[in-house]
């Protein structure tokens, strides 16, 4: 009894999924905005004080931490559905000091530190933290922002920064990153936007999202040339206006929709996309056996019922997404033959094989290679993602297992993706979010859906 009581304490209210494996999906899905775009583009609102209007800004949790840490600092946000409005015109200087616990649990929100820095002349921000992928330092940022004339040090776990020039102002100049960073290709893009002359970056990040923060700050009165190049020309600016933009189509949300559809054996359709965004992985796929077709912005994707094994190498844009590696070795341990699935872009984004082993895959990890021998029939079991895209991936793989999964880990996915679930339901899916009584502890957490419900009942949501 004591026993009991004692367990009873460390009982919490965790959501989860149950998803029924082996359904056949049809229909079309919605692509919602760019997560990883909107988040910098909200950032850039800070280098005017007009106002800002973003359009199919997606519904997540990452969005509302960013909106948190903007209001905190002064900015005056609303928002209507899917369009964000910024206002920043009352920042003052005290508003360089960002939040800790924000900043902290969002990494994104690091480049904040170029537009403030840019427009206030310094500011004070903690180190990021976000999901545990890998160490991804800010030295680019730092040497970056070193360049345009900023003194930067690193006291007690906080970035300080502060223009030295007696103008108060940045200098252009000519930067080459050692690595292509797309964080510090953004944050040195704002910053260099109002600094005095001609700033080129060399061996720039040539992500999408890169190009939609160019053609939202050129509204705003910038002059930014070669976005999605690997060299960027930027001519300082006095000031810049506000604007009206709406965020791109988030390449990863169609991607997972692309792999839910060829692990799934299903044929859909996927808008609104930006076929360009996707073309390394519409090319593995169409090696896999699928069959995808174009129509101004939607895709169709028809798989064979039999797909092959091909190897996959992750690498910044426009190579194969690090942010879909997980999900395709999902669909990899379903297909035929044997596969190869390299990770180049962070060192820790391999929390997926176990969970994927447990629910029968054959895969041999060595270090941050995988080699995933296909044709194993998937069985449901609970499985948890330990970070947002591996999340995903259980999902993915879920769909196609035989039995009810039961997938934790649903504080990462909701960072990510908009209504997953619904959407997924809409083709044909059939999967329930529940909050089910856990204990806190991960030995418990991780046992089966049933084992779980032999301590406490769960409770269906809406």
């Amino acid at each position: 009894m004591q026993r009991m009581e004692a367990l009873k304490k460390e009982i919490s209210l965790l959501p989860f999924l149950k998803v029924e494996g082996k359904r056949k999906l049809s229909g079309h899905m919605r692509v919602s905005g760019a997560k990883n775009s909107a988040l910098v583009l909200m950032a850039a609102s800070l280098l005017t004080n007009e106002v800002v209007y973003l359009r199919n800004v997606p519904q997540l949790t990452d969005i509302d931490v960013m909106s948190r840490l903007l209001r905190a600092i002064g900015s005056k946000l609303s928002q209507d559905s899917n369009t964000l409005t910024l206002n920043t015109s009352e920042l003052k200087l005290s508003s360089s000091h960002l939040p800790y616990e924000l900043v902290h649990a969002l990494r994104a929100s690091f480049v904040c530190i170029g537009p403030l820095l840019a427009r206030l002349g310094e500011v004070k921000i903690p180190l990021p933290g976000g999901c545990k992928i890998g160490t991804r330092p800010i030295d680019e940022h730092i040497q970056g922002l070193r360049a345009l004339g900023a003194r930067v040090q690193i006291e007690n776990d906080y970035v300080v920064a502060k223009v030295i020039s007696p103008q108060q102002r940045l200098t252009g100049v000519r930067i080459k990153f050692n690595c292509k960073s797309v964080g510090a290709t953004e944050t040195i893009l704002m910053a260099a936007t109002l600094a005095q002359g001609t700033t080129i970056l060399e061996n720039a990040a040539q992500e999408p999202e890169i190009q939609d923060l160019a053609t939202m700050l050129n509204k705003m009165g910038a002059k930014i040339q070669g976005a999605g190049t690997s060299q960027i020309t930027i001519e300082g600016v006095d000031r810049l206006k506000g604007c009206m933009h709406s965020v791109i189509p988030d390449r990863i949300e169609a991607g997972t929709f692309l792999i839910a559809s060829a692990i799934t054996r299903s044929t859909l359709t996927i808008s609104p996309v930006i076929p360009e965004h996707l073309e390394s992985v519409i090319s593995k796929l169409q090696k896999c056996g699928c069959l995808i077709e174009y129509s101004d912005n939607t895709l169709s994707i028809i798989p064979r019922e039999s797909l092959q094994a091909v190897d996959i190498t992750t690498s910044p844009f426009p190579g194969f997404p690090t942010d879909l590696q997980a999900p395709f070795m999902a669909l990899m341990t379903t297909v035929k033959g044997t596969s190869k699935i390299e990770e180049t872009v962070f060192e820790n984004r391999m929390q997926h094989v176990g969970e994927l082993q447990r629910m029968g895959a054959k895969i041999l990890l060595e270090g941050n290679t995988a080699f995933v021998v296909g044709g194993n029939i998937l069985k449901a079991t609970s499985i948890t993602g330990g970070d947002l895209r591996s999340c995903a991936a259980m999902v993915i793989a879920s769909l196609a297992a035989n039995g009810t999964s039961i997938v934790q880990g649903l504080e990462h996915l909701d960072r990510g993706y908009e209504d997953l679930s619904p959407k997924l339901n809409g083709v044909g899916a059939s999967i329930t979010r529940s909050h089910s009584q856990v204990q806190k502890t991960s030995n418990l957490t991780t046992k089966t859906y049933e084992d779980t419900q032999n301590l406490y009942s769960d409770t269906e949501v809406a």
